[in-house]
C-alpha cells in the first residue's frame, strides 16, 4: 500500500467496542517480535496535560544525549506527527511500509478460529513499536491512547508510569463517576514500578493509592515532591523555579504558555528524577535544556504577533478552565476574539463558561470532522447566558479568516475547543501567513 492507501485502510478499522482486551494486542505484538521490549519506556496516561508531559520528558531526554521515540495521539495535522524520533515524524513510506506489514497480521488474525480483531489503536501502537525497534530508540515516551487499563499502550513494561490528573471524559467507556476513571487510568501502574501523579484530590489519590499497594509500588506525589514558583511570563514564554526532593532548578525557561505547563514540567522533572530508582541519572543540564528546547504545537500556540493569533486544543471543561487562567492572568490586556467549534460529546456547558469569562466576541464554526462537532445552536445558547457578541461562519478556513480581519493590531484571535479545530487552524494560517 502507499501511504494513500494505507491511510485509507486504517482509518476504516473499528475503534472502539463492548469487548474491549489486551489479548488481541499482545498477541499483535508477539507477532511482530515483541518490539517494545528493545527500547526503555516510560508511561503516561491522564486526562489534560499527557501530551505536554510526555513532551517535556522527551525534550529531557534527547538534550541528555539519547534517542528518543515519542508516541501521542491524536494528531493536529497529520498521521506521521504521532510517532517521531528525536523530533523527526516517521516518513510516509516507513508508514506505509509499517502499515502494510500490520494489515497482514490484522488479516491473519481475523482467520484465526476464535477470531483477534484488532482496533485503530492497536495497529497504531505496534508500528509505533515496530519503528522505534528497527531505528534503535533507547527510549519510547509513550503516551496512553484513551484510559490505561485496557489501552494498547499498556502491553509496556515500563520504568516509570505517570498519570497526570483525572478528568471527566469518554464516561461512555471509562466509567461515569471520576473515581471510575482514575481506576482506569490507574490500570496503567506496574509492579514494583514507580507510578508519578500531579492530581491532588484526595479521592483520586486514594485510588492511585490502593492500585498502587495492591502492586507493591509508590506513588509519588508531583505536589509533595517538588515546588515551583513562577517568576515572569509574557506571550514569548515564562520562567520558573523548581525545586525537587533531588535538585534545586532557578531561572527555567520554557516557550509553553500557562501556568499548567509548569505543572506538567514539574510532573516531567519528578518521572525524570524516579529513573534514579533504576540507577539511570539525568544531568541538571539536560534537564535546564530539555524545558527550554520543548516543542509542542497547538497548545496556547503564537502563530502570529499583531494581532496575537493563539491556538489551543483544549477539549474539555477542565482544559478550557487552565485556558481561561492563562488567559486572565498573562493575556487580558487586549480585545479578544475566540473562534470556537467543540465536539457534540464534550461539556459544552462548562467550556463556553470559561471561554466566556475572557472573551469580548465568538465566531462559531464547524471543525473538520463534522459528524462530531456540536451544531452552532447548541453553542449559541451558552453565549447568549453571558451577553456576549457572536457570529455563526460554518466554513472554519472562513471563520478563521473573519477573525483576523476583524481582529485590530492590540487585539487576539484565540482559536479553541477542539483538537481538531487547532488543526485546521494551524494548516489555514500557515498557508495564510506564508
Amino acid at each position: 500500500m502507499n501511504i494513500d492507501e494505507a491511510m485509507e485502510w486504517v482509518y476504516n478499522v473499528r475503534r472502539f467496542g463492548p469487548d474491549r482486551s489486551l489479548e488481541p494486542t499482545r498477541e499483535y505484538l508477539k507477532i511482530l517480535g515483541n518490539p517494545q521490549q528493545s527500547f526503555k519506556s516510560i508511561h503516561i496516561g491522564g486526562t489534560n496535560g499527557k501530551g505536554s508531559t510526555s513532551a517535556f520528558i522527551a525534550a529531557i531526554l534527547e538534550a541528555a544525549g539519547y534517542k528518543v521515540g515519542l508516541y501521542t495521539s491524536p494528531h493536529l495535522e497529520r498521521f506521521n506527527e504521532r510517532i517521531k524520533i528525536n523530533g523527526i515524524e516517521i516518513s510516509d513510506n516507513d508508514a506505509a511500509r509499517l502499515l502494510t506489514k500490520s494489515k497482514m497480521i490484522f488479516e491473519k488474525m481475523i482467520a484465526y478460529p476464535e477470531p483477534m480483531p484488532l482496533r485503530f489503536f492497536d495497529i497504531l501502537t505496534g508500528v509505533c513499536f515496530n519503528y522505534f525497534e528497527e531505528q534503535g530508540v533507547d527510549y519510547g515516551v509513550i503516551e496512553v491512547g484513551l484510559g490505561g487499563r485496557l489501552d494498547a499502550t499498556n502491553a509496556i513494561d515500563p520504568l516509570v508510569s505517570v498519570i497526570t490528573n483525572i478528568g471527566y471524559e469518554h464516561v461512555n467507556i471509562l466509567g461515569p463517576t471520576l473515581e471510575d476513571i482514575a481506576y482506569e487510568k490507574a490500570g496503567i501502574i506496574k509492579p514494583g514500578i514507580p507510578v508519578v501523579t500531579g492530581e491532588t484530590q484526595r479521592n483520586i489519590l486514594d485510588v492511585f493509592e490502593k492500585v498502587a499497594e495492591e502492586e507493591g509500588t509508590e506513588v509519588i506525589q508531583v505536589a509533595e515532591y517538588a515546588e515551583y514558583e513562577r517568576t515572569s511570563a509574557s506571550i514569548e514564554g515564562q520562567v520558573f523555579n523548581l525545586e525537587s526532593q533531588r535538585d534545586e532548578y532557578t531561572g527555567l525557561k520554557t516557550p509553553l504558555l500557562g501556568i499548567h505547563q509548569i505543572i506538567n514540567a514539574a510532573t516531567a522533572v519528578t518521572a525524570i528524577e524516579a529513573l534514579e530508582q533504576h540507577g539511570i541519572t539525568i544531568s541538571r543540564q539536560a534537564i535546564i535544556k530539555g524545558i527550554r528546547n520543548v516543542y509542542w504545537p497547538g497548545r496556547l500556540e503564537v502563530v502570529h504577533h499583531k494581532p496575537a493569533v493563539i491556538l489551543d486544543c483544549a477539549k474539555d471543561a477542565e482544559a478550557t478552565e487552565a485556558v481561561r487562567k492563562t488567559v486572565i492572568s498573562d493575556l487580558n490586556d487586549r480585545r479578544i476574539i475566540a473562534v470556537v467549534s467543540m465536539s457534540s460529546d464534550k461539556n459544552i456547558e462548562g467550556m463556553i463558561e470559561n471561554i466566556a469569562a475572557f472573551a469580548d466576541e465568538f465566531i462559531i464554526t464547524k471543525h473538520s470532522v463534522t459528524y462530531r462537532a456540536a451544531e452552532p445552536e447548541r453553542l449559541i445558547t451558552e453565549i447568549t447566558k453571558y451577553g456576549k457578541q457572536y457570529k455563526v461562519v460554518l466554513d472554519h478556513d472562513e471563520a478563521f479568516k473573519e477573525a483576523y480581519e476583524m481582529a485590530n493590531p492590540d487585539d487576539m484571535v484565540l482559536v479553541i475547543g477542539s483538537v481538531y479545530l487547532a488543526g485546521d487552524a494551524r494548516r489555514f494560517y500557515a498557508s495564510y501567513f506564508s
